[in-house]
C-alpha cells in the first residue's frame, strides 16, 4: 500500500498537447491499458535525460538517434509489459517499426517520434499489437488524456502519480502536468522509471534541456529503492509555447513550481515502491563537498540492513553507524558526527547521547514518515535522499514479477 499518496486530483490540459491510451493486448492482463500516446504541436521544445545503463534499452538508443537529429518530436509513443531490452537488432527493428506506423498516421517523419517501453527485460516486443492500435490511438487523443495516459505506463504501481499545477506569469495562465511511474528496479541514473512533464511556457531548446538536468539533479536523482538503475529510465520535459509566455530558469516563480512537481512526482515513486511501508528521508549535511554527501546519503538509503529495521519499526541504530561507517567517504571524522532520528539525537561527537532513550527511538521509528539525519560537522555541502524500507511484500513481488 502506498505510503501517504493518493490518486491523483484535478489534471489541468497543457495547451499544445493531446494523449491517449488503450490497451492492445501487450501485457497478459485483458483489464489494464498498455498503450500510450502523445501528440506534441509543432514548435514545440522537447528535451529528455535517459538511464546510463550500458544495457540500455532498444527505445533508448532510438530516442536518442531522432533527439539528436532535432530537440524537438511530434509524438511520443510508451508501452508498458515490455522493456524491448537486450533485445539487439531486432529490439531496434520493432522500436524503429512502432515508430513509423505513428509516423503515417500523424503525417511525419519517422524522426519525429520518439519511442519508450517499460516491463519485462529480454523478451521481443510484439510489434502488430502496437501497429494495430495506432488509429484508434491517434482518434482518441484528447487534451483531458493525462490520467488514462498515467495508467497505461504503470507496471508494478499501485496508483498512476500525476501532479498539475496552474500559475499566472504576466496575468496568463500558464500550466505544467506530469506524470511518472516506477516502483522497483529504482535507482535512477542520469527506477524502472518513466517521466513525462509539460508545460505551455514557451523555453528555448538549450534552455529547456539544461533546465531539465538541474531539475533531474534535485528529484530522481535523489531517490532510491533498491539501487537497481532501470535498462529503460526515461525523463522528457516538452515546452509547447502555446501560452506565448517566454520563461527560463531565473524565472523563479515557474522555475519554483517545476522543481515541487518533479520532486513530488519522485517522491511519489517511492512513496509507492515495491512493498513499502515507510517513506524515508535521508538528509546528508556538514560534508566536505555534494558527492561525498550524496555517496553516504545513498549508502545508508540502500543498506538492506538499515532497510529492514525500518520495515520492522526496529530502533537499532547501530545499522545506520554501519551504513555511516562503511560510506566510501574519505572525509570523515567519526569524533564529529551528530546523528538523529527525526528530532531524536542519537549521537554527538560521535558517542551516544546521554538524554537518548529506547521509548524515544521507538517513537520515531513506528511512524510512517521517517528521517534520518547526518552532520558530518567538517563542511558546507549537504544532500537529501528519499528512500523506502524493505519489507516481505517486496520480495514477493519480485519473485512473482514474471508469474
Amino acid at each position: 500500500m502506498a505510503v501517504g499518496l493518493r490518486a491523483p486530483a484535478r489534471l489541468y490540459p497543457v495547451q499544445g498537447l493531446r494523449l491517449g491510451a488503450l490497451r492492445c493486448g501487450i501485457k497478459a492482463n485483458r483489464q489494464v491499458k498498455d498503450l500510450a500516446l502523445v501528440e506534441i504541436q509543432p514548435g514545440s521544445s522537447v528535451a529528455a535525460v535517459f538511464t546510463r545503463s550500458h544495457f540500455c534499452a532498444a527505445p533508448v538508443i532510438l530516442c536518442k538517434q531522432h533527439l539528436a537529429l532535432q530537440p524537438s518530436a511530434r509524438y511520443l509513443l510508451v508501452n508498458s509489459g515490455n522493456a524491448n531490452a537486450a533485445t539487439g537488432q531486432q529490439g531496434l527493428d520493432n522500436a524503429r517499426s512502432c515508430c513509423a506506423a505513428v509516423a503515417a498516421a500523424g503525417n511525419v517523419k519517422v524522426e519525429d517520434v520518439l519511442p519508450f517501453s517499460t516491463g519485462v527485460i529480454a523478451e521481443q516486443l510484439a510489434v502488430e499489437p502496437i501497429v494495430g492500435a495506432i488509429p484508434d490511438l491517434v482518434d482518441m487523443l484528447d487534451p483531458d488524456g493525462w490520467l488514462s495516459t498515467a495508467e497505461a505506463i504503470m507496471t508494478t504501481d499501485t496508483l498512476p502519480k500525476a501532479i498539475s499545477v496552474q500559475l499566472n506569469i504576466d496575468d496568463r495562465p500558464v500550466t505544467i502536468t506530469g506524470i511518472a511511474k516506477g516502483s522497483g528496479m529504482i535507482k535512477p541514473d542520469m527506477a524502472t522509471m518513466l517521466c513525462f512533464v509539460g508545460t505551455d511556457a514557451r523555453i528555448e531548446p538549450q534552455e529547456l534541456s539544461e533546465m531539465l538536468d538541474l531539475l533531474v539533479a534535485s528529484s530522481f536523482n535523489c531517490i532510491t529503492v533498491d539501487g537497481d538503475t532501470s535498462t529503460n529510465d526515461s525523463c522528457v520535459l516538452i515546452a509547447t509555447g502555446a501560452a506565448d509566455v517566454k520563461v527560463d530558469r531565473n524565472h523563479r516563480v515557474f522555475f519554483d513550481a517545476l522543481q515541487e512537481l518533479f520532486e513530488k512526482l519522485a517522491q511519489a515513486i517511492i512513496r509507492d515502491a515495491e512493498g513499502a511501508t515507510k517513506f524515508v528521508t535521508v538528509s546528508i549535511e556538514g560534508a566536505v563537498s555534494v558527492a561525498d554527501a550524496r555517496c553516504m546519503g545513498f549508502t545508508i538509503a540502500e543498506s538492506p540492513l538499515v532497510k529492514t529495521a525500518l520495515f520492522a519499526s526496529d530502533p537499532n541504530w547501530g545499522r545506520f553507524i554501519m551504513a555511516i561507517g562503511r560510506s566510501p567517504v574519505e572525509s570523515i571524522d567519526i569524533d564529529r558526527i551528530d546523528l538523529y532520528l527525526g528530532a531524536v539525537r542519537l549521537l554527538h561527537n560521535g558517542l551516544p547521547d546521554p538524554d537518548y532513550r529506547e521509548t524515544l527511538g521507538q517513537a520515531e521509528m513506528s511512524r510512517d514518515e521517517i528521517s534520518i539525519s547526518v552532520n558530518l560537522n567538517l563542511g558546507d555541502a549537504s544532500a537529501r535522499i528519499w528512500t523506502s524500507d524493505l519489507s516481505y511484500e517486496y520480495v514477493k513481488i519480485n519473485a512473482e514479477y514474471r508469474s
